[in-house]
C-alpha cells in the first residue's frame, strides 16, 4: 500500500501535529506514506515530521488559490503513483476526492470538527460516495458524519487523534500559599471562546466573588484575535490574565497549571484538553464534540453550555472557591483519559482502517 497523505498545512497547534503518530502506525503495518501539504503557514509541524522520518512535499501557496493547490497536487501525484490518497479537513478532502475520481485512486476522508461552514458541508455532500472510508477523530464527529452524509456503517471508522501517554509531564499539585494557575491552548479566535472566558471573568467581578486565593490565567497561542482579546481583558478589569503566544512546549505549559479552561464554541477531539487530562489537571470545558463525553462534571471537572458566560462563571467560582480539592479532581482525569485513549486503541484503530482497505477492490 502506498499512501498520499494530503494535508491543508503544516500549521503548528492544529490537526498536522498527530500527522507522525498516525503515519507511524501505517508505515508500521507496512505502508509506505509520503506527506503533501498544500500550504506551509507557520511550519510548526514540519520538524517533527521530519524527525520522524516522513518525507514531505510542500506547495508554497496560500489558502484560498484552490485550483493552484489542485493543480500542484495533481502533479505530485502523478510523479508518485500512490495507491490510495488519505486527506484531512476540507479543503485537502475537496480537491483530494476529484482528483482521486479523476485518476481512480480510493480516498480516505479524515473529518476533525463537529461544526461545518454551509459551503463545506454543501461540498463534501455533494461528494459523500466517493470515499471508501470516512473517518472521525472521535465518537462524536463519527456519529454526527454518518447522520450528516448517510455513510453506511461499513464505511466509516473511528480513530481518535490523541493517545495517552503516561510518561507525561504531571501537573503539581497546588499547594497553599501559592496563586493557583489557570491556563489553556488554543487558537486565538472566535471558536476557542476565549471572549466568553473574559465575560464570565467580568461577571465574577460583577457579583462581587472573592476567590480565598490569587489566582492567574494564561492563554498559549496565536491567531487573529490577539489584539481584541487583550483589548478586552484590560476594558474588563482583568488583571490576572496573560496571552504569552504560542508554546513550543506544550506538555511543560501544562505541568506549571492547576486548573485547565477550554470554553470553546465548537471542536472535534479537542486534542489539548485530553492532553490536560493527562497532565492530571481538573478542566472546566464546553458540552462540545468529544469533550461532552470525555469531561465527568463532578468527578474530573466541570462542563457548561458553550457561549454561556454565566454558567461558566459558576464553574469557575466553584473551582476557585475550593482550590484543594481540584487535585483529586485532576487524578480522575488523568485516569479517565489513560483508560479510553491508551497507545494500543490508537495503534487498534488505525490497523482497522488498514485492515478495511485491504478488502477493498481495486478501482
Amino acid at each position: 500500500m502506498k499512501i498520499a497523505y494530503v494535508i491543508n498545512s503544516l500549521e503548528g497547534g492544529g490537526v498536522a501535529l498527530p500527522v507522525p503518530a498516525v503515519t507511524r502506525v501505517l508505515r508500521d503495518a507496512g505502508a509506505e506514506v509520503k506527506v503533501f501539504a498544500l500550504t506551509r503557514r507557520d511550519g510548526r509541524a514540519l520538524p517533527a515530521m521530519l524527525a520522524d522520518g516522513l518525507e514531505v512535499a510542500v506547495r508554497e501557496g496560500a489558502d484560498h488559490d484552490h485550483w493552484a493547490a489542485a493543480r500542484w497536487l495533481d502533479r505530485q501525484l502523478a510523479c508518485y503513483q500512490p495507491s490510495h490518497l488519505w486527506t484531512s479537513l476540507t479543503r485537502s478532502t475537496v480537491i483530494g476526492l476529484l482528483l482521486g475520481w479523476r485518476r481512480q485512486i480510493p480516498l480516505v476522508c479524515w473529518q476533525h470538527n463537529a461544526y461545518l461552514r454551509p459551503t463545506d458541508w454543501c461540498l463534501l455532500r455533494a461528494l459523500r460516495k466517493r470515499p471508501v472510508v470516512w473517518v472521525g477523530d472521535s465518537e462524536r464527529v463519527t456519529a454526527l458524519t454518518a447522520q450528516r452524509f448517510g455513510v453506511a456503517a461499513d464505511r466509516r471508522f473511528t480513530w481518535s487523534l490523541f493517545a495517552a501517554d503516561p510518561e507525561a509531564p504531571q501537573a503539581r499539585p497546588w499547594q497553599p500559599g501559592e496563586t493557583l494557575r489557570l491556563g489553556s491552548l488554543g487558537r486565538l479566535h472566535t471558536a476557542k471562546g476565549y471572549d466568553v472566558l473574559i465575560a464570565a471573568l467580568a461577571l465574577l467581578s460583577q457579583r462581587g466573588f472573592r476567590p480565598p486565593v490569587p489566582f492567574a490565567i494564561s492563554i498559549a497561542g496565536e491567531g487573529r484575535d490577539r489584539a481584541a482579546l487583550a483589548s478586552a481583558a484590560q476594558q474588563a478589569g482583568i488583571e490576572h490574565w496573560s496571552l504569552p503566544g504560542f508554546s513550543a512546549h506544550p506538555q511543560a505549559f501544562l505541568a506549571g497549571l492547576h486548573l485547565y479552561l477550554q470554553p470553546s464554541r465548537i471542536e472535534g477531539l479537542c486534542i489539548a484538553m485530553h492532553e490536560a487530562m493527562q497532565a492530571g489537571l481538573p478542566v472546566i470545558a464546553s458540552a462540545v464534540g468529544q469533550m461532552a463525553d470525555t469531561l465527568e462534571p463532578g468527578r474530573s471537572g466541570w462542563l457548561v453550555p458553550s457561549a454561556d458566560p454565566s454558567a461558566l462563571a459558576d464553574a469557575l467560582a466553584a473551582a476557585l472557591s475550593d482550590p484543594a480539592r481540584l487535585a483529586s479532581f485532576g487524578q480522575a482525569a488523568r485516569s479517565r483519559v489513560l483508560t479510553r485513549f491508551s497507545a494500543a486503541i490508537f495503534r487498534q484503530s488505525g490497523n482497522a482502517i488498514l485492515q478495511r482497505l485491504a478488502t477493498l477492490p481495486s478501482p
